[in-house]
């Protein structure tokens, strides 16, 4: 699944004036209704100010941090003299655009200005606003000031329940409950000073230079050090981004270990834990949500599990895979396809039957028409060769161009890999990517029409979606005993409002679509029960969603199909790690003839800082 990223604010926004032209004699601007005003009144009780849209004047505080790069360039100011309502935040964000601001941690200033409710990724992308004061001018009026001591999160402080519950309406109106809910107390201290202590890494340290801790280390802890994401109704409220807003000189770091701007930041993986303090203030955005923006960084202690491997199977068992090796193209670096190939050789044990999800096709992400990807998988099968693995042969059906969704131009599409000295692919022609395959009788048992074949591919499920492919195999010295593999990769959770939403609970839109496409597979599967009900059939692939979902709930009903990961200890759980929640979204389902299967999610990649591919690939054994 694709991160879903927006810019902080058009570039176009920038402070109106600083503090040198405060020295030329510009004027504060400042409302009557607003005279004597303090940042907990600007704050308010709600997670909309009271003053949205007027200007304030004279108001005191402390500068406790300082943005000084990118677009959103601003510094923090906290009143070292609170109010007694935990309800309001006594820190607000001074937002100077793409100007660096004049002032130093420690600064003592009265600053003025309008207060605006800024929306990051967009009002309409459902999230939280952030109070901030644009327009500004401030007077520095002394310096090296104490900073405010910074807010502990913790498992005390941070409540279990996560959110009110609106009825998928805005919470912005209703009064913070801080002692509540975790997202009442994480906005009740917007822009103040807070810290986390000995923090476990629960989301590896990705691109952007962004790592997820956990404030509450003892809630829904994974077998491996990560934090459980196992039911709508827990989100998981102790998770917190880190960002650095460190200077360069202030703490050198090696190259490998620095963002862009030169500012040190950790690679961490899960697992590994941020011991001592990490302290700044706290913000929030549109990926991720809630954010310390680190002035005091934690020291990195490395405790990353070693990558998983499964046990090869044995002469009568059928190993059937699945794999999300993300937008894998042509063009990627031969190490991507040489790591790709280690994983199935070494950690998966080369199974006899691999489900593909997006394998791009030989243009890569160039929109040029074309729809082939013989040679994306001829690259992957020679790496996995060269890494001591068996010569797999593939099966797939080209798409149309442009029409199965993914990244623009890559006509992302699932394929098989097999191992053609362990199990036979019965070829049945006719598949292609508008024609529907067919469960057929084939001397009083079930078969395909098209072996492969694609399921439903013109329904209106599939729009800019990958379509199921569904193959029959056989291992080999049991050419009787057939097995139906199923590879899907379902539609993206793309448009889902974010679990921080300011709609609670927020609306899942996506969840609609997937549902449909798996009512489709679950009419297939049924169709072949139909014919044999003790056909074997495998259900394999990146369904983008979870295991308690409406999409699995309709993939599985009437009993007709296992989902194997419920099999498996709570704990264990999860293939893919995304904002610090570890979780399914790769599935193999089994039909109730499979009462012997062995299944195991390998994990290698979602906990790591350095993946190959965002997802664990996962394996079944079974006995057909």
């Amino acid at each position: 699944m694709p991160s879903r990223r927006t810019l902080r604010r058009p570039v176009a926004l920038t402070a109106v004036a600083a503090c040198a032209a405060l020295a030329g004699g510009l004027l504060s601007v400042q409302s009557a209704s607003a005279a004597g005003t303090r940042i907990h009144d600007i704050q308010g009780r709600t997670r909309i100010s009271p003053l949205a849209g007027k200007q304030v004047g004279d108001v005191p505080g402390t500068v406790t941090a300082i943005r000084a790069f990118g677009s959103s360039r601003g510094f923090w100011v906290q009143d070292p003299h609170p109010d007694d309502d935990p309800a309001t935040s006594e820190a607000v964000f001074v937002f100077t655009g793409k100007e660096t601001p004049k002032v130093a941690v420690g600064d003592a200033v009265t600053f003025s200005g309008t207060v605006s409710e800024y929306y990051p990724g967009g009002k309409d992308a459902g999230g939280q606003s952030v109070t901030e004061i644009t327009g500004a001018t401030w007077q520095v009026t002394a310096s090296d000031q104490p900073l405010p001591a910074p807010v502990k999160l913790n498992a005390s402080s941070i409540p279990a329940a996560y959110a009110p519950d609106a009825g998928g309406g805005s919470i912005e109106s209703r009064t913070l409950r801080p002692t509540k809910y975790a997202l009442d107390r994480l906005e009740s201290l917007e822009g103040m000073r807070v810290s986390v202590t000995g923090a476990p890494v629960v989301g590896p340290t990705n691109t952007h230079n962004e790592l997820w801790v956990t404030a509450t280390p003892g809630h829904n802890r994974t077998a491996r050090g990560g934090t459980l994401y196992g039911s709508y109704a827990d989100p998981n409220g102790g998770r917190i981004k880190v960002q650095s807003l460190i200077p360069p000189a202030q703490a050198p770091a090696p190259p490998e270990l620095r963002t862009p701007e030169g500012r040190p930041f950790p690679v961490a993986n899960v697992g590994d834990r941020l011991n001592g303090t990490t302290a700044g203030p706290l913000d929030y955005d549109n990926f991720g949500g809630y954010t310390l923006q680190a002035t005091e960084l934690g020291t990195l202690a490395v405790h990353t599990p070693a990558p998983e491997v499964t046990r090869k199977q044995a002469a009568d068992e059928l190993a059937v895979a699945t794999y999300n090796v993300e937008n894998l193209a042509p063009d990627n670096p031969q190490t991507k396809f040489d790591r790709l190939a280690k994983g199935l050789v070494h950690n998966l044990a080369a199974p006899d039957v691999v489900a593909l999800e997006e394998v791009q096709d030989d243009s890569g992400a160039t929109d040029d028409g074309t729809v082939t990807a013989g040679t994306t998988l001829k690259k992957l099968t020679d790496a996995i060769k060269a890494a001591g693995g068996p010569a797999y042969e593939w099966r797939a059906i080209d798409p149309q161009n442009d029409q199965d969704g993914g990244q623009p131009g890559g006509n992302i599409r699932v394929a098989f890999l097999f191992n053609p000295q362990r199990v036979a692919f019965t070829d049945v022609k006719g598949g292609d990517a508008t024609t529907p395959v067919k469960v057929v009788d084939d001397h009083g048992r079930a078969g395909l029409s098209a072996s492969p074949g694609r399921i439903a591919p013109t329904d209106a499920a599939w729009k800019s979606s990958r379509k199921p492919l569904v193959g029959e195999f056989a291992l080999r010295g049991k050419p009787d005993r057939r097995v139906f593999v199923i590879a899907n990769h379902f539609n993206s959770k793309g448009g889902d409002q974010g679990l921080d939403s300011r709609f609670q609970p927020p609306a899942r839109t996506s969840e609609t679509q997937r549902t449909a496409q798996a009512k489709l597979v679950n009419a297939f599967v049924k169709e072949l029960l139909a014919k044999d009900p003790k056909a074997d059939v495998v259900v394999a692939g990146d369904l983008n969603d979870y295991q308690f979902s409406p999409a699995l709930k309709t993939l599985t009903s009437g009993g007709v199909l296992t989902d194997q990961v419920t099999k498996l200890p709570a704990a264990e759980r999860y293939s893919y790690v995304y904002q610090g929640n570890s979780q399914v979204l790769d599935h193999l389902l089994t039909s109730k003839a499979l009462t012997r299967a062995d299944y195991d999610v390998v994990h290698i990649n979602a906990e790591y800082a350095d993946q190959t591919s965002d997802h664990d690939p996962q394996v079944l054994r079974i006995k057909p």
